[in-house]
């Protein structure tokens, strides 16, 4: 069978699997689902004309020259109704969230406000009081706290009164209409959105406790070799011990899923063949080690034997070209590499874009960057090269360095990794200097292609 490049692996994979059905999800375990169904508002929101801010509900009509001194007839708290409509010359105290009241157009900022002292307002005065000096005990007339002083008391004390108003406005100014958000049977989120904490707050703004939403897949991760090492097994200098389990589970929890660990089957067929039929009772199996083409590499005669039809077992790529995947009916079997960096990077470019599809998700790939290269970088044409890259934020972008030696068993290479820095098969080398296409490790945004050219 000839290596497939990396496209055509992906294509080949993506083009095998299917989005799950669905299930009911409750909204407090949905965040990082895909939605299997539209979701509709329940109700107008806001449900009627609102404040954006703490301040005075006015006509702006009353400050065509400013300042201007209004007369406070009413305090509307978020969760009461006006009860009055303003007349000339009149407004209304009002707080971020409630109603405006009949008669307003507008609202101003308390910042942009002064009230009016009882002085200023007695027949032989024509001054007015800042909200920078505070009335001395027993005084709260006309007084209101300048703005990060907000005095409780003095506001439940200053309710009514007269303000001045220092700067004109626009009708509209700092309103939220009605409806804006939301209006009542509008399709506000779509089948296939990805619950983020902002789409979780949309739903319990429309009263979802519960929502449709794509199945995750199960997974099952097996480990083959009768060189493993479990970890729970004692120390034995001459075994290797078993990283790819750990890597493969933390990989596969990263995207929201749950996997299940079958331990290691050893080198022999009927122990082998046991371990693979546990694991194909999952939708997904991931099989590290045995792929290659050694006499004891046991993999892919068992798998065959259990009836799988094997897509493609050779990829050209470096880290991870003996890397298999094929199907047992609807079941998805993944044979990684056994060399622990080679699993991990073929687990990137194959793995989580399968079983994104599969939960339902429209961007399955990891995010791409473009950086520059630090230092030179060889490479042999034929295959398509990844590369552990550390990234610095530079003036203009980023800088990409390897992480070091970059031998598909040092594991410590992809521990110290931000990224995969993608050689095309086409390359003949990069040198210092260079762009080069990143694809980011971590973080949870992802994209709708693979973000480099082969």
């Amino acid at each position: 069978m000839e290596y497939l490049s990396v496209t055509d692996a992906q294509k080949c994979i993506l083009e095998s699997v299917n989005t799950l059905d669905a299930e009911t999800a409750r909204l407090e375990q949905s965040l990082g689902r895909v939605l299997a169904e539209e979701v509709c508002a329940n109700r107008d929101q806001p449900p009627y004309d609102i404040s954006a801010m703490d301040g005075y509900a006015l006509r702006s009509a009353d400050l065509a020259s400013v300042p201007a001194t209004l007369e406070i007839i009413e305090d509307i708290k978020a969760g009461d109704m006006p009860s009055k409509t303003l007349a000339a010359g009149q407004c209304a105290r009002i707080m971020t969230g409630a109603p405006m009241p009949q008669g307003a157009d507008a609202v101003i900022r308390v910042e942009d406000t002064q009230a009016v002292s009882a002085e200023a307002l007695s027949p032989n005065s024509d001054e007015t009081t800042s909200h920078s000096t505070k009335p001395a005990s027993g005084q709260v007339a006309g007084y209101l706290p300048q703005a990060g002083e907000r005095d409780l008391v003095s506001l439940r004390e200053n309710l009514f009164g007269r303000v001045q108003i220092n700067q004109t406005v626009k009708p509209g100014n700092d309103i939220r209409r009605f409806g804006e958000s939301m209006f009542n049977g509008e399709v506000v989120l779509t089948h296939g959105t990805e619950i983020t904490p902002g789409v979780i707050g949309v739903l319990a703004t429309v009263k979802r406790a519960q929502v449709q939403v794509h199945r995750r897949p199960s997974v099952a991760i097996l480990s083959t070799g009768n060189e493993l090492e479990g970890l729970d097994e004692p120390f034995d200098p001459n075994k290797i011990p078993d990283a790819n389990s750990y890597a493969l589970m933390a990989q596969t929890r990263a995207l929201g899923i749950e996997p299940v660990l079958l331990g290691i089957a050893r080198d022999d067929p009927d122990e082998l063949a046991s371990y693979l039929k546990r694991g194909l009772e999952y939708d997904v199996l991931l099989v590290s080690g045995g792929t290659s083409v050694g006499v004891h590499d046991y993999v892919r005669p068992t798998i065959e034997a259990l009836g799988a039809q094997m897509l493609f077992w050779r990829v050209a790529m470096k880290p991870g070209h003996p890397v298999a995947f094929g199907k047992v009916g609807e079941k998805i079997i993944f044979g990684l590499p056994g060399n622990p960096v080679s699993s991990m990077v073929c687990f990137e470019e194959f793995v989580a874009p399968a079983l994104r599809r599969m939960m339902g998700h429209a961007r399955i790939y990891r995010r791409t960057i473009e950086a520059r290269l630090t230092h030179d970088v060889k490479h042999q044409a034929g295959r398509t090269e990844f590369i552990r890259v550390m990234l610095a934020k530079e003036q203009d972008g980023y800088a990409a360095t390897s992480t070091g030696a970059q031998g598909s068993g040092m594991l410590l290479s992809m521990a110290k990794a931000d990224g995969l820095a993608v050689l095309p098969a086409n390359s003949a080398g990069l040198v210092a200097g260079s762009t080069v296409t990143v694809q980011l490790l971590d973080g949870t945004v992802f994209q709708d292609d693979a973000g480099f050219r082969e």
